[in-house]
């Protein structure tokens, strides 16, 4: 691994945590791709909090 790549992976431990949560979900117009984009970000949510 090259020496800024080693550079750029410790670098990225030192940043902060943030979610975008200003996206509206709109159940009523939404298909079943929409609810898995959905849970499937939920998921993420959870799996980088548990970290």
């Amino acid at each position: 691994m090259s020496e800024n790549n080693k550079q750029k992976q410790q670098g990225a431990s030192h940043l902060p945590i943030v979610k975008n949560e200003d996206v509206e979900f709109a159940a009523e117009v939404a298909d079943a791709d929409d609810f898995e984009a959905a849970e499937r970000a939920q998921s993420a949510d959870y799996r980088q909090e548990e970290q």
